[in-house]
């Protein structure tokens, strides 16, 4: 068991995209950051067991970040390591933070030479579906086109358009939101929930597909230049399947805000955990979510469990 403290930035999923159906490529992980500013990616990959110990009440400073090209970021610490006061950053982060720029880039924001340089590469327009049929719009770079997805936890997606640039690709996205009438932001919360009772499979792919078309008809009425309408499935990672699957889950019970947990991953969606716990049979829904910008120990910890009824058919 340790007694290092990690301050926790989310669940990502790095590496190349999957290859083909039922296959991953590259993994998620956990990323913590130490006191002293050192990070460490902890894996979440199948039958990992993740245990630890929130060690702090509230949230605290992720610090900001330095767009310096296309292909890279750098991350800085908060000086002051301050309470999080807007979402998971303090105020004078939460101003230094150049990737919050890049939503305004379209309407004639100002922006930083290495943002403008990662602005102006290619970018993808997509429809995402999720487990309760919910539809957003969104946007991902060229290269995390598949991972964009994979991180958002999308039961089915589609690629619609391919940009020129950013900028194109936001003026695309927000048409979309006033002519179609697609969101651009699910709750984590609401991700979650769906989770626990997910359509099957054909209805979701008939959900996105039709909300996929609708939107290539308004892209080819457009007078909006510098794209090209795609038609490209998104392949969900296999580790995510028994998440979409009908068997009986139930949610978490326990606030991630504190007190000690401890379970294996058996399947993740986003940040959403199909988490086994010592001691039964049953499994549940744990959004990870919940614990960026707060503190943690890592250590052999378990999740007490809960009284649970089987449903009974």
């Amino acid at each position: 068991m340790t007694d290092t403290r990690y301050l926790v930035h989310g669940v990502f999923w790095d590496g190349p995209p999957v290859p083909a159906p039922a296959a991953d490529a590259g993994g998620p992980v956990l990323r913590l950051q130490s006191a002293d500013g050192d990070f460490r990616e902890f894996s979440l990959g199948p039958g990992t067991r993740l245990g630890f110990q929130v060690v702090e009440p509230g949230r605290f400073c992720l610090g900001h970040v330095q767009v310096q090209s296309a292909s890279s970021r750098r991350h800085i610490l908060c000086g002051s390591a301050a309470p999080a006061v807007r979402g998971k950053q303090c105020e004078r982060c939460f101003v230094l933070d150049e990737s919050r720029l890049m939503h305004d880039f379209h309407r004639g924001g100002r922006v930083t030479p290495g943002l403008r340089e990662y602005l102006m590469q290619e970018h993808w327009l997509y429809v995402a579906t999720f487990a309760g049929g919910t539809t957003k719009v969104g946007t991902a770079s060229g290269p995390r086109k598949w991972n964009r997805l994979a991180e958002q936890g999308a039961a089915v997606a589609r690629y619609v358009a391919r940009a020129q640039d950013g900028r194109v690709v936001r003026i695309l996205e927000d048409l979309v939101t006033a002519g179609v009438g697609l969101t651009q932001q699910v709750r984590s919360t609401a991700k979650t929930e769906a989770l626990l009772q997910p359509l099957p499979a054909d209805e979701m792919d008939a959900v996105n597909a039709r909300a996929a078309g609708d939107v290539r008809a308004l892209l080819a009425a457009t007078a909006v230049d510098g794209f090209q309408a795609v038609e490209e499935r998104w392949l969900r990672p296999a580790h995510a399947e028994a998440l979409y699957g009908s068997g009986p889950r139930h949610a978490y019970p326990h606030p991630l805000d504190q007190g000690r947990h401890g379970f294996h991953v058996a399947a993740l969606s986003g940040a959403n955990v199909l988490a086994r716990l010592d001691g039964t049979d049953a499994e549940f829904v744990v959004n990870l979510s919940q614990l960026a910008a707060r503190t943690i120990v890592l250590g052999e910890y378990a999740s007490e469990v809960p009284a649970v009824q089987e449903p009974l058919f």
